[in-house]
């Protein structure tokens, strides 16, 4: 009896309990728009954060609550995902160029010798925090590979040979995640442009000139050669160190001839045909004035 009493006892408080769990959660219950669930499923799925925020889910949201969402951009979807996306809800697209990661780093190792040996934890980060790495460059990539660990893509790899991350442009999804992994702020998202083209210059050192070429010898002197020849103002020259604008370089490939330490990195296109120096000729020698045959005045007597 006491059993079937104990029994009946805690069924009667299991569902007073779900009674007052239902009616408090539809007290409280949060309205969902049903939008959201639609937007998501348009989305591609990456959760990789490369949009700001923490998921597609948090996109979707956003994209739904906002009525301008020209902020918004979900870099892996890209342009024709936004379009479908405004389209369904009756908004304007964001417009925005594709852009790729970008690693501003040309030290190879025959160009930057080793001046020491690195023992500890492979991380970038942890390395960066009291350590400049296995060479004289601080500014330079360190090849232990957080950029590689960031990205759900494996659009990123360090080579072996170089010791530099290296980006697969056709699998880059321009997420971001790389760009955050590195403490050395070497990775950047620039335009894309069509057939994978690049002009940027490999170089992030802030230091003077000579100190750069003594710790490697792609770096950049900030010369400002670059500069003078470029006609779209897209180069710039501080702190000693030159940048190309890829929004308002043309692709010219006129500066790639000029930097003296190979510096400014060409992709996809051959560059343009080195102009002969005109050597000037030396002036020729004059040959020398015969001299006059003396005239004798004839007497007046003759």
């Amino acid at each position: 009896m006491t059993v079937l009493f104990t029994i009946l006892t805690l069924s009667l408080l299991g569902i007073l309990a779900a009674l007052i769990l239902y009616v408090v959660a539809q007290k409280f219950k949060v309205e969902e728009d049903p939008r959201i669930d639609q937007v998501e499923k348009m989305l591609p799925g990456a959760n990789c954060g490369g949009c700001g925020f923490a998921g597609c889910r948090g996109l979707a949201d956003a994209l739904v609550a906002r009525d301008d969402i020209s902020a918004l951009f979900c870099p892996v979807g890209g342009a024709s995902t936004m379009e479908g996306i405004a389209t369904y809800l009756g908004k304007v697209a964001p417009k925005k160029e594709p852009t790729v990661a970008t690693v501003r780093c040309g030290g190879v190792c025959s160009k930057r010798p080793k001046t020491n040996e690195y023992n500890g934890t492979k991380s970038c980060v942890i390395a960066s925090s009291f350590y400049v790495g296995e060479s004289a460059c601080a500014f330079g990539c360190l090849g232990y590979g957080d950029c590689v660990e960031a990205c759900a893509f494996d659009a990123i790899h360090v080579n072996p040979e170089t010791g530099i991350a290296e980006v697969d442009a056709e699998k880059c999804t321009a997420c971001g995640a790389c760009v955050k992994a590195c403490p050395k702020n070497l990775i950047e998202l620039r335009k894309k442009w069509p057939k994978n083209r690049a002009v940027y210059v490999a170089c992030a050192s802030k230091d003077k000139g000579a100190v750069t070429m003594k710790a490697c010898k792609a770096g950049c002197i900030g010369c400002g050669k670059c500069a003078k020849v470029c006609a779209f103002d897209a180069i710039t020259i501080e702190n000693g160190l030159a940048y190309i604008d890829s929004q308002k370089c043309k692709l010219c490939r006129k500066c790639v001839n000029e930097c003296p330490t190979g510096a400014i990195v060409l992709k996809g296109m051959d560059p343009l045909p080195k102009e002969p120096k005109v050597v000037a000729k030396p002036a020729e020698a004059k040959p020398a004035a015969e001299p006059k045959a003396e005239v004798k005045k004839e007497s007046a007597n003759e």
